[in-house]
């Protein structure tokens, strides 16, 4: 069976939805092929300030503020001693009632919410169906093929595809196109808590970024329900260390390690189910080709410390619905149309990849510099807060003084 669309998403993650939400609000005929069945669980709860605009691009911050999620005011740092910093309160930059508050997400329901406001919009959503190649004619992308549940293969065509995959990535894993950062090749490891302590007041729903050694570092991301997400991400061969690799042994041993994790999870008890992946950061050597367009993780996943994926992905998306509806207009689908979109991608990315080789510096503190610049303060809360695509060389010369930053990577172009 052969089906024809105006573009064709794969993917239903929030890149996946909110560009097919976009698409189909312009009156495009869209089709968004999902693999799994939502709801489903993901990793990935904490949400930046600057998710603010794409949510209310989609029509959704009304829902925002009426759903159980958790308010997030702040980020702060705890040092291994348990000393915690002043919290990076996004209120000191920003108007009270926009992007100064964010919120802490259950996936499986902030990512159903974003593929029922697709469906509203108009988008068809074919869960528990799996793309299997890319149908080119020359080197033009011109659709897909898919199995569905039931095993049965079918042939989807649009003048647009839009690879919206997540961090699997499905074009640049088969073209070869994935390109590994030099240094950030992490481990993480989490699991969660019924119970476990939380600061009064709007300090609730803060994210905590605390220290373990070897610039390895715990999460702890209070959410709904009285849960909170408890992760610790290090290199592999220190969470790895004597030999140990059960995932709940290495956990508990990290817990150790922080005098703040260990006291605040005391009060709660874990769920029994720990959790365990690569976050092996990676950065697509092309945003695609005639015909496709990369969006969200597919694009680039980058470090999950300061939980920029949510945010590029939302971004990328809008950003991606309007393009791809200009492009469907002009009838011009070559590659070359989103060169301005890969590099305002990678612009935020840079950014952000900075700041995250900053952090792992064993060398670095953001109280050396702030204490040195105090306007670095402020800097420093843009970019955690996904203010991402403004001019940091203020910043980066700062920080130089203390530790070197990272040349930007040749990533993200047009295959031509």
């Amino acid at each position: 069976m052969i089906e024809n669309f105006d573009a064709i998403i794969i993917g239903a993650g929030p890149a996946g939805s909110s560009a097919s939400a976009i698409l189909a609000e312009k009156g495009r005929r869209v089709l968004v092929l999902e693999r799994e069945k939502f709801p489903r669980y993901h990793i990935g709860e904490s949400l930046l300030p600057f998710t603010y605009a794409p949510l209310q691009r989609l029509g959704l911050i009304d829902e925002m503020k009426k759903s159980a999620f958790v308010k997030k005011y702040s980020v702060q740092f705890v040092s291994m001693s348990g000393k915690a910093s002043q919290p990076f309160y996004f209120y000191n930059r920003y108007d009270k009632d926009t992007v100064a508050q964010t919120w802490q997400v259950l996936r499986s329901e902030f990512d159903s919410m974003l593929v029922q406001n697709a469906r509203e919009h108009g988008a068809t959503v074919r869960e528990e169906t799996t793309v299997t190649e890319l149908i080119k004619e020359g080197n033009r992308v011109v659709g897909v093929r898919a199995k569905d549940k039931s095993g049965a293969v079918n042939e989807y065509r649009a003048p647009m595809t839009l690879d919206c995959s997540g961090k699997e990535s499905f074009t640049a894993s088969r073209n070869n196109w994935r390109t590994r950062d030099p240094e950030l090749n992490k481990v993480a490891v989490w699991t969660y808590y019924k119970g476990a302590k939380r600061d009064a007041g709007m300090d609730e729903g803060a994210t905590t970024v605390a220290f373990v050694p070897d610039k390895g570092w715990f999460w702890y991301i209070p959410l709904h329900n009285d849960v909170v997400s408890v992760g610790v991400v290090a290199e592999g061969k220190y969470l790895t260390r004597d030999g140990v690799r059960d995932t709940k042994e290495m956990f508990h041993r990290e817990v150790e390690q922080n005098a703040w994790i260990k006291e605040y999870c005391s009060h709660g008890q874990t769920t029994g189910q720990y959790y365990i992946t690569n976050e092996y950061t990676f950065h697509s050597r092309h945003c695609g080709m005639d015909g496709l367009l990369l969006v969200g993780d597919a694009f680039c996943f980058l470090d999950p410390v300061f939980s920029s994926g949510v945010m590029l992905a939302l971004k990328s998306g809008v950003m991606a619905g309007d393009l791809v509806d200009a492009a469907l207009t002009a009838n011009d689908f070559s590659a070359q149309r989103f060169v301005d979109y890969a590099k305002h991608l990678r612009e935020g990315v840079e950014n952000m990849r900075k700041l995250i080789y900053a952090f792992y510096n064993p060398d670095f503190s953001f109280r050396l510099v702030t204490d040195k610049y105090p306007e670095a303060a402020g800097l420093i809360t843009d970019c955690l807060s996904g203010d991402v695509n403004k001019d940091f060389s203020q910043l980066w010369r700062w920080i130089e003084e203390f530790v070197p930053l990272p040349e930007n990577l040749p990533c993200g172009g047009p295959a031509t």
